[in-house]
């Protein structure tokens, strides 16, 4: 177990958004999150980066109390959030320069992730001359090349369009190995049962299921499939 919610209660600007989730999030699992609009998806996010304080109960990371950020908890965003002046290599390297990782050593593993998620060849090009779909390829190379415990993924693929969307989710499931925990949070039901291990749906203020994903990943279970559209309670999310 790599994270572990006790009775959490979550709050924005003293609204409770989340109360009394109980979660068990296993080491090397892809875990998403899933949910409409509002019903506190990233706000649980936040508290596991530890970038949001919980309001009651415990989230403990190890055994541990979370208290704040922590390099083994790495967050990937919708925005590539890329620096526009430092290349695809350099702003891989960014994070590993911040810990003080020698020169030859970044530059090495920076290239070496830039290769597993397709980029080889581009480490020189800044992101102005990059696709949106690279330019989310570099982040997650970025993100993953750090070597962090759990990955958290805020409806990264969000912004892309519907193919490219696809081909990050299967670079993701390629790339991810089951040393890293993944938290991916999105709305799209085919999404979560894509990439998903388990899906946790939230809604009416807390978890309002927890479904199991089998493997290998092929398309989905009918059965699944409707069970995640019936905790969201608005078949209206569903998507084609």
């Amino acid at each position: 177990m790599t994270l572990l919610l006790d009775a959490v209660t979550l709050a924005y600007r003293d609204r409770p958004v989340l109360e009394g989730v109980d979660l068990e999030i296993r080491t090397g699992e892809i875990l998403v999150i899933a949910g409409a609009s509002g019903c506190g998806k990233s706000t649980l996010l936040r508290a596991l980066a530890g970038l949001l304080p919980v309001t009651s109960g415990r989230l403990l990371d190890r055994g541990e109390p979370v208290r704040g950020p922590s390099a083994d908890r790495a967050l990937m965003f919708q925005d590539d959030a890329l620096l526009p002046w430092r290349s695809a290599r350099r702003n891989v390297e960014l994070p590993l320069a911040i810990r003080g990782m020698p020169r030859a050593e970044r530059t090495s593993r920076a290239d070496e992730w830039l290769a597993r998620v397709g980029l080889a060849g581009l480490e020189l090009r800044l992101p102005r001359d990059l696709s949106g779909g690279q330019r989310q390829r570099v982040q997650l190379a970025r993100v993953l090349a750090g070597g962090p415990r759990a990955v958290l993924m805020d409806e990264p693929f969000g912004a892309l369009d519907p193919q490219t969307r696809r081909e990050m989710q299967r670079l993701l499931v390629e790339v991810w190995n089951a040393e890293t925990t993944v938290v991916f949070v999105t709305h799209d039901v085919e999404e979560a049962l894509t990439l998903g291990d388990r899906v946790a749906v939230l809604g009416g203020g807390g978890l309002a299921d927890l479904v199991e994903i089998p493997l290998p990943r092929t398309s989905a279970d009918p059965s699944l499939r409707a069970r995640v559209l019936t905790a969201l309670g608005a078949p209206a999310l569903e998507t084609t």
